[in-house]
């Protein structure tokens, strides 16, 4: 018997799949895709009955999101299509209020949202003196943070010069600020998409 079913809201075929690789082939490549996992049949049909918002902002249904991880907080960011226009926001995981939400500016990545994303949470859990887990689903920008440099191979130019002014800015508060929060890897394959998402791929 499957521990975990999937919920796909919006895919290629909408439904409650009993593994991961059925409900990939629904939302891989997908635009807008909306999906998760719930952690038994009766918790996904029940998901799948209502909205992906209702799963994600808080219903009872969100425990198939182990505890630990509900009551952190979660960065994304947004590049829709080829646009090149980059967002990015922060959430609490367990009601999904966000907490901050910043662009868009042009001529960005994906990987540069999300490193400005998990640098900006962390400047706003000092000030505000929060101690919990952030999560993000970029290993990528996880480890730019850990560096403490985004390592971009964007060329600056004016069109990005203000995205490229808040880079320098993230850097050098990382360089001048300790802080005890967990930077920690979204699983996105056990507990469904990051609460922060956009819905917009």
């Amino acid at each position: 018997m499957a521990s975990k079913f999937y919920v796909v809201w919006r895919g290629r075929r909408p439904g409650v799949y009993a593994t991961w690789d059925e409900a990939k082939a629904q939302v891989e490549g997908f635009p807008g895709a909306q999906y998760a996992s719930a952690k038994n049949e009766a918790l996904a049909r029940a998901a799948f009955a209502g909205s992906y918002k209702d799963f994600i902002g808080g219903s009872p249904l969100i425990q198939a999101i182990p505890p630990e991880v509900q009551h952190g907080y979660a960065v994304d960011a947004s590049l829709p299509g080829e646009s090149g226009l980059v967002e990015y926001r922060g959430v609490k995981i367990a009601d999904g209020k966000e907490i901050f939400r910043q662009g868009p500016f042009a001529g960005g990545t994906n990987n540069i949202g999300e490193f400005l994303a998990i640098v900006h949470a962390l400047a706003v859990f000092k000030h505000r003196r929060i101690t919990a887990p952030l999560y993000s689903d970029s290993r990528t920008a996880i480890a730019w943070v850990r560096e403490k440099r985004a390592r971009t191979e964007l060329a600056r130019t004016a069109h990005n010069t203000p995205l490229f002014d808040l880079i320098e800015r993230a850097e050098a508060w990382l360089r001048e600020n300790d802080y005890d929060t967990p930077v920690l890897k979204w699983d996105t394959e056990a507990w469904g998409e990051n609460p922060a998402d956009f819905g917009r791929k």
